[in-house]
């Protein structure tokens, strides 16, 4: 690392030199020691050899010859900043501006970001005001300046109302001497995947990026093993995993030769994103998620959304070996034939002038977390919040607070699905050596929506046996798709839902009849632990077998179709269409409740009702579908109450021909 910083080093003295320079008398320093000017010039030699440790020496002495030699003061305080060395930095910049005023006015700026580091923002805005006082100064340095002098403002706003912050190591079963990063969950919160960075014998520094995989058993975390079948000699990093678990997508990045370190592994630039799927309980061989995600550029830390339709990733502009530029938030929408569009950047509420990184959507799909140095802040990268407003856009980044935040880089926040605690990588004192995940309780007004899951078997209703289907659930207030997925071959499937919502759930299958069905979590208290319940029994499609309507509703007395009955038909269309033998007969069915020839007249028309909107709005020959009242004569079950009246209630269909 350090040695990567030296020729930038070397070109910042030359920079600020020469332009100190152009002040002066040419060849001119503001010292007239020769002694100071002599080991200053060699100082500068040996950086550019990557000598620092004698470089450090040389521009020592001459500062030991001349105190007060300004371009030897500043250059040393730039040296130690890239060192990390900011609090004997902030002497040096004073003394080069001490012994200067008037000259290298850039001084001020640098000792302002000085402050900064330290967390001193008092000191950082009096530097930053000092620097834009002088006419003649960089106006990029300028810009940035006046909004580091806002930034400033508002970090000691944050640091006058903290957030409580606890930490807590989440254990040797993930964390070890070497380091672990970029933490991935499930959403049923018992598997957790991350990133675990391993020396490379053969190379000395050099290090190998793998995926290694924990249980959660009894509240701890088993002893984490590697992805054997999808580690290679390259790296991999930064995983996300779908709600079921079944489907992650991860970074691969290239050496400088281009090679992904697998034979079979292909990309498009320095870093692209590849996934997998879990078959049989073995993960398979990785592809690439292609040119709607991919580019020559650097695509990196995917996060996929829990409804199984858009993916979030990380976009920079870098080739081989280049520092990544203009590194922004982007999605990538599945369309309906399993696709992935072509990849838009998120609206500037998320995205910034600067750069944003460790993307998260949490399983609500309503709350985003991500990193960024270009929202207002403490210094460094912070973790910010958005969430997703009723028209769809994302609101406002709203910046996690002190000292979650702190003047350095904060990254890889990862919120587990109940909301409740968050993970995130620091390389803090106390742990096991190198980079540690942590967890703490996330502050309540940071946490996402409240969620639940539900999970089931979709299975033949004759014979019982386990069928892999595809399902989707919609939001009956909105009539929104929240989810699209399919059950295993073993018939199980594993969704994650918002709570207090109402659900249609509709399932396919070829050879089966329609199914929909409807559940409300609304006004129930949910708890995350236990989740909703929901096996469902396809029927084979055989002439005589009748199937319930559950979610075409009416008004009382009245045949009029409701709103909320439109997703239901619609994928009613659907089916018809892709079973063009079928020969359907829908019939009306109410309660005992009034006389025969009105309830005749109601469950006629109300039959008729949808086979309206299927002709109109599908397209589907008349000839298909007939129509028929039955009023109470059918019913479920006995009268005898409001609930049974309820169930009695309903509109079907029965396959009269095939």
């Amino acid at each position: 690392m350090i040695n990567k910083l030296l020729p930038f080093i070397l070109l910042f003295f030359v920079i600020k030199t020469t332009v100190a320079q152009q002040q002066m008398p040419p060849g001119a320093y503001t010292s007239t020691n020769k002694k100071a000017i002599k080991y200053f010039e060699e100082s500068k030699q040996l950086f550019g050899y990557r000598k620092d440790d004698d470089a450090e020496k040389k521009i020592q002495a001459a500062l030991k010859e001349d105190p007060n030699f300004a371009e030897a003061n500043s250059a040393y305080a730039d040296y130690l900043m890239l060192k990390n060395r900011p609090k004997e930095a902030i002497s040096y910049y004073k003394k080069a501006i001490e012994s200067a005023p008037k000259f290298m006015t850039d001084n001020n700026f640098y000792l302002g970001k000085a402050y900064i580091t330290i967390s001193d923002y008092e000191n950082a805005k009096l530097a930053f005001q000092n620097f834009i006082k002088f006419e003649r100064i960089n106006p990029n340095l300028k810009e940035e300046a006046e909004r580091l002098i806002k930034n400033s403002d508002f970090a000691i706003t944050l640091i006058k109302n903290p957030k409580p912050f606890k930490p807590i190591n989440v254990g040797a079963g993930i964390n070890t001497q070497d380091g672990e990063y970029f933490p991935a969950i499930t959403a049923d919160g018992k598997q957790f995947m991350f990133t675990r960075a391993l020396p490379r014998p053969e190379v000395k520094g050099a290090f190998n990026e793998d995926f290694y995989i924990s249980t959660k058993t009894n509240t701890v975390w088993q002893t984490a093993t590697p992805l054997s079948n999808i580690n290679s000699n390259g790296n991999e990093g930064a995983p996300t995993l779908s709600a079921d678990g079944n489907i992650m997508f991860f970074a691969s990045c290239a050496d400088e030769f281009g090679d992904y370190g697998a034979p079979d592994r292909k990309g498009a630039g320095s870093c692209d994103i590849f996934y997998s799927q879990k078959v049989n309980g073995k993960w398979s061989k990785p592809r690439n998620a292609g040119a709607a995600i991919n580019s020559v550029n650097w695509e990196t830390q995917p996060s996929f959304s829990s409804d199984g339709k858009t993916l979030y990733f990380i976009k920079g502009y870098r080739g081989r070996g280049a520092s990544a530029k203009d590194i922004d938030i982007y999605m990538s929408v599945i369309d309906e034939g399993g696709k992935f569009s072509p990849a838009v950047k998120l609206n500037a509420n998320v995205n910034s002038k600067g750069n944003e990184e460790s993307v998260f959507i949490h399983p609500d799909n309503m709350t985003l977390y991500f990193a960024s140095d270009g929202h207002p802040g403490l210094g460094g990268t912070d973790l910010f919040v958005s969430r997703r407003q009723v028209n769809g856009d994302w609101g406002p980044a709203v910046n996690l607070g002190y000292p979650i935040n702190t003047a350095q880089d904060e990254n890889s926040l990862l919120v587990d699905p109940a909301g409740k605690l968050a993970y995130f990588a620091s390389s803090r004192e106390g742990g096991f050596g190198d980079l540690d995940i942590y967890q703490f309780e996330l502050p309540e007004e940071l946490r996402p929506e409240k969620i639940t899951f539900t999970k089931g078997k979709i299975y033949n209703a004759k014979t019982k046996e386990p069928l892999e289907a595809t399902f989707e659930l919609f939001d009956l207030e909105t009539q929104q798709q929240v989810t699209q997925s399919f059950s295993q071959k073993s018939g199980d499937f594993f969704v994650t839902l918002t709570a207090n919502k109402n659900y249609m759930v509709n399932v396919n299958k070829e050879g089966f009849s329609f199914y929909s069905d409807n559940f409300s979590l609304k006004g129930k208290e949910t708890d995350f632990n236990k989740p909703y319940i929901l096996d469902i029994p396809l029927q084979p499609i055989d002439t005589g077998s009748v199937i319930e309507l559950k979610n075409v509703f009416f008004d009382v007395a009245k045949w009029d179709l409701k709103p909320e009955s439109k997703v239901e038909l619609d994928k009613l269309i659907t089916f018809i269409t892709k079973n063009p033998s079928l020969k359907i007969e829908f019939g009306g069915h109410t309660d005992s409740d009034g006389d025969k020839k009105s309830n005749f007249t109601l469950s006629t028309n109300r039959a008729k009702a949808v086979v309206d909107y299927l002709i109109t709005n599908g397209k589907i020959g008349a000839g298909r579908l007939t129509y028929k009242g039955y009023a109470d004569t059918k019913p479920k079950v006995k009268n005898d109450s409001p609930e049974n009246k309820a169930k009695n209630r309903r509109t079907e269909f029965k396959v009269i021909g095939k």
